[in-house]
């Protein structure tokens, strides 16, 4: 397997392993615990996130960067992506099932395929580059 393929097929198993975190903290904290919906929502988020950044850093990207200056600021772009993205993903929603009235579901399965695709995007061009400034 080519090494393009290895790197897309873990990120969609790490990317279904944040999933999972995030759904997991959120039932805990709702269910178990008895937090509010917005603040167990941001909390399954942050958490998921983080999961997200170690493992695509670790077994993704294979990001070899070194030194708290380099990791902050890789942390840093990597946040500041997912918040992106977030806030594409919430306007997206709030415009196709608000405003045009489309199938609520089927918009979510649409904006987080393209969601997905921009946080690989992002990793991989943005965040993840070698530290030497090339790719692979």
């Amino acid at each position: 397997m080519n090494s393009r393929v290895r790197e897309v097929m873990s990120y969609l198993v790490f990317g279904g392993l944040t999933t999972l975190v995030n759904i997991v903290v959120y039932a805990i904290c709702t269910m178990a615990l008895g937090w509010s919906v917005l603040v167990s929502n941001i909390l399954a988020w942050l958490l998921s996130v983080l999961f997200a950044y170690v493992t695509n850093r670790a077994f993704v990207f294979h990001s070899d960067r070194k030194g708290a200056a380099a990791l902050l600021a890789e942390a840093a772009g990597f946040f500041a992506g997912r918040i992106a993205t977030g806030a594409f993903d919430t306007l997206f929603m709030i415009v196709a099932v608000d405003m045009l009235h489309l199938p609520n579901l089927v918009m979510k399965v649409a904006s987080n395929v393209v969601v997905i695709i921009l946080n690989y995007v992002i990793s991989k061009l943005l965040v993840f580059r070698s530290s030497d400034g090339s790719e692979d």
